[in-house]
């Protein structure tokens, strides 16, 4: 009896967990980040073919990362949108993806500096 009791439990802590959507399509969900995550996986010391079962939990943790972040900047801010200040106040107290996000930022202004001067160049004359 306490094993039926326990089992049950159990399983809505996996139904929880996984936010209902992705526990029923699971098998069928497309993969956004396979070969992104394959990737960084081989960079960072795996098997150039990490198992699939290995790529699939990394991906399922980075797709519930960015859903979570996701729906906190949505609350904040902007009722409903989602803008860089928003992720950037959500992760202010992390020094490491604050100093990541802010390294990011700056280089894609500096991208954006680099393709207004090239544009300009080109076709101002």
């Amino acid at each position: 009896m306490a094993d039926e009791e326990d089992e049950p439990g159990f399983e809505e802590e996996l139904d929880d967990g996984s936010g209902g959507v992705d526990a029923a399509g699971h098998g069928r969900r497309k993969r956004l980040f396979s070969k992104e995550l394959r990737c960084m996986m081989y960079g960072f010391g795996d098997d150039q073919n990490p198992y699939t079962e290995s790529v699939d939990i990394l991906e399922d943790l980075v797709i519930e990362f960015i859903t979570e972040m996701t729906h906190k900047a949505m609350s904040i801010g902007r009722q409903g949108r989602v803008q860089v200040e928003d992720i950037v106040f959500l992760i202010r107290k992390d020094p490491r993806k604050f100093a990541r996000v802010k390294d990011l930022l700056t280089m894609n202004e500096e991208l954006k500096r680099a393709r207004k001067a090239f544009d300009e160049a080109n076709y101002g004359s």
